[in-house]
């Protein structure tokens, strides 16, 4: 579960990436973070992930304050960020042993999730190969399969289809469902809207630091047209603020 209550953050006096937000992500449940360039998404998401400290207001992750129990917090949760610069000298077995002993998951059962989850994102024969050589999609699949190794109560995703090939992106959005079917929290932000209209349980909509709709499609689509899509739903509120 993921609680955000009454948070803010500025990088100047003047002006709040974001302002007073509240949302919460219920174990069980995919939620898409939607928003335009420079909406407060990344932010939010950095500061749920202990990068950035809150100037107000509170964040529990999984039950625990991220900026009073750090270390706790993020044992619960998973995270894949949206720039997969990571180690270029390790090889990605390496860097995968790490994760396992950050996070002190047996290596028998490291070993046996590595293969399973590099079995189904295609990265099986490059787990021997250094980081630096690999794509930027190779790097996205390589966080995922880090992210996961402890099977986290949340994961938490920033853009994490950018990259992938459509084979990968398509695991990933079934290895999504399968955490929340598990009763786990999934919250991603993304910008291809017909991805988290086919995948979200509800989604949240910033911008300019304020959350202008959070709800099911449904619930969304009962202020605005009855058939209307999220993109539709998405550019009517954005514009709206903007004009």
């Amino acid at each position: 579960m993921i609680e955000i209550r009454g948070v803010s953050k500025s990088y100047n006096s003047k002006i709040k990436a974001v302002d007073g937000i509240d949302l919460k992500v219920n174990p069980g449940e995919i939620v898409g973070f939607l928003g335009p360039n420079g909406a407060g998404k990344t932010t939010t998401i950095k500061m749920i992930t202990g990068i950035l400290d809150p100037d107000q207001g509170t964040i529990l992750v999984n039950g625990h304050d991220i900026v009073r129990d750090p270390i706790l917090a993020k044992q619960s949760f998973g995270f894949v960020p949206d720039d997969p610069n990571i180690f270029p000298r390790l090889k990605a077995i390496e860097y995968l042993r790490f994760m396992g002993d950050i996070y002190q998951v047996d290596p028998a059962v490291r070993s046996e999730r590595v293969s399973k989850l590099a079995a189904r994102l295609g990265l099986t024969e490059a787990l021997g190969d250094r980081i630096q050589s690999f794509s930027h999609g190779m790097r996205q699949k390589l966080i995922i399969i880090g992210a996961l190794i402890h099977q986290p109560a949340v994961w938490i995703l920033d853009e994490p289809m950018t990259g992938l090939d459509p084979k990968a992106a398509f695991e990933l959005k079934v290895m999504m469902r399968e955490h929340a079917d598990a009763g786990k929290t999934v919250f991603f932000s993304t910008h291809v809207l017909d991805v988290a209209e086919k995948i979200c349980d509800r989604v949240a909509i910033i911008d300019h630091g304020h959350i202008r709709a959070l709800g099911t499609l449904t619930e969304l689509r009962s202020h605005f047209a009855a058939d209307a899509t999220l993109e539709s739903i998405f550019l009517d509120l954005v514009e709206d603020q903007q004009s």
